[in-house]
């Protein structure tokens, strides 16, 4: 599968040049063993549905030459991890946190989320007239909404933002992420007995209660939500401030009508699709999709940020386009695992970008584009910094 991009917003050229056939063979590594890539929006659907293709199974073989994230995971999955658990287990562990993120609890949440986001933009104002934007702004703001949530102290974010990058960088060997995970899970166990002592209003301290949850898959579960609740939000707003930087027809649009915010959200979503490491699942049983036969034991891997660009699905994939109905995207995947906290994501960056150009009309970048950092050697796609000024 090919990963090297030649622009920040688009998938790579050769990804894109294998949409002549929405699913195909590639070589897996290190063995060079035949499996599927998939790159087609409707058979990405089908696959992600299809409870025959397992996320429980130990992943052993990569789509490209860096070690897949699901390779890292499945070597070692800990208890409660629920992203790479098959039902039974993966529901009975899911609905421990479905109420969490309810529209309702969401609905009240909101006026907190405006809350951070405000202070995070007094900070901005409060460094000059200029800053990096990932740190000063992006980062933060799911950072420290999911703390609140999740009940992490927001004072030790050095050492969980280190240890879910460290997770996530596909340039340092398996092992290394490994030993990430093994920090972020020992981070949340030392919380543990502080919440049975003192319970708080929230996450951590509901898992820890309940009786039906051992302390290990209290650890697994908050430690899959803090570091999914804030590494891909902060890319999306920082990816999607930058996309709107350099779409100033399209950001126009959106700060003069306001209620197009909702699915100027969710067309950046599907144009920038920062899961670009894609989704791998196994075959449990021989199985036949879109007439390609695809046996038990073989891998698959779903490119989202292909399927997304999907010219069947979506009018001009390629643009950024506001008067699209990008509805139907798979920005969050699809099916049994489709991403949890997708609508707190929504609401933190419809709020977050609206009031980022809101506050700062003229935000612009203050380097070469082409000196932007990309994170192509990340599991979750963005930029690693973005200095601005306004």
């Amino acid at each position: 599968m090919p990963y090297q991009r030649e622009t920040r917003f688009d998938p790579p050229s050769a990804l894109m040049d294998l949409q002549d056939q929405p699913m195909r063979r590639i070589k897996y590594y290190p063995d060079e063993v035949e499996g599927w890539l998939v790159t087609g929006h409707a058979e990405a659907r089908r696959i992600l549905v299809d409870q025959r293709f397992a996320s429980g199974e130990r992943f052993r073989l990569s789509p490209t030459e860096m070690p897949h994230i699901f390779v890292s995971f499945s070597e070692q999955t800990p208890p409660g991890f629920f992203l790479l658990n098959d039902p039974p287990e993966h529901t009975r562990l899911r609905r421990k946190v479905t109420g969490v993120f309810t529209v309702r609890r969401l609905k009240q949440l909101e006026p907190r989320i405006a809350d951070i986001v405000n202070e995070r933009i007094a900070a901005l104002r409060a460094a000059g007239a200029g800053a990096d934007l990932i740190t000063e702004f992006a980062l933060p703001v799911p950072s420290l909404v999911i703390c609140e949530m999740l009940g992490v102290p927001y004072g030790d974010r050095d050492e969980f933002q280190q240890g879910s990058a460290d997770m996530l960088d596909l340039e340092v060997p398996v092992e290394k992420r490994n030993e990430a995970m093994g920090r972020m899970l020992q981070y949340i166990h030392r919380l543990i007995p502080a919440k049975r002592a003192e319970p708080g209003d929230d996450m951590l301290s509901d898992l820890v209660a309940d009786p039906d949850i051992s302390d290990e898959e209290a650890a697994g579960v908050g430690m899959m939500m803090l570091v999914a609740g804030h590494e891909t939000t902060a890319n999306m707003l920082g990816l999607g401030a930058l996309a709107l930087i350099e779409h100033p027809e399209q950001l126009v649009r959106l700060t003069s009508d306001p209620e197009l915010w909702g699915t100027g959200v969710e067309e950046l979503l599907r144009y920038l699709t920062v899961a670009h490491n894609g989704i791998m699942r196994i075959a449990k049983e021989d199985a036949e999709i879109e007439g390609k036969l695809i046996r038990a034991g073989e891998h698959i891997t779903v490119a989202l940020h292909a399927a997304n660009r999907d010219p069947s699905q979506f009018d001009r994939p390629k643009e950024l386009d506001l008067d699209r109905d990008p509805r139907g995207h798979l920005a969050f995947g699809h099916g049994l695992h489709q991403c949890i906290g997708q609508q707190l994501a929504r609401i933190e960056m419809r709020i977050g970008l609206q009031r980022l150009f809101e506050e700062f009309p003229d935000l612009r970048v203050t380097v070469p584009y082409e000196d932007i950092p990309l994170r192509s050697d990340m599991a979750v796609y963005g930029v690693h910094s973005l200095p601005v000024a306004w």
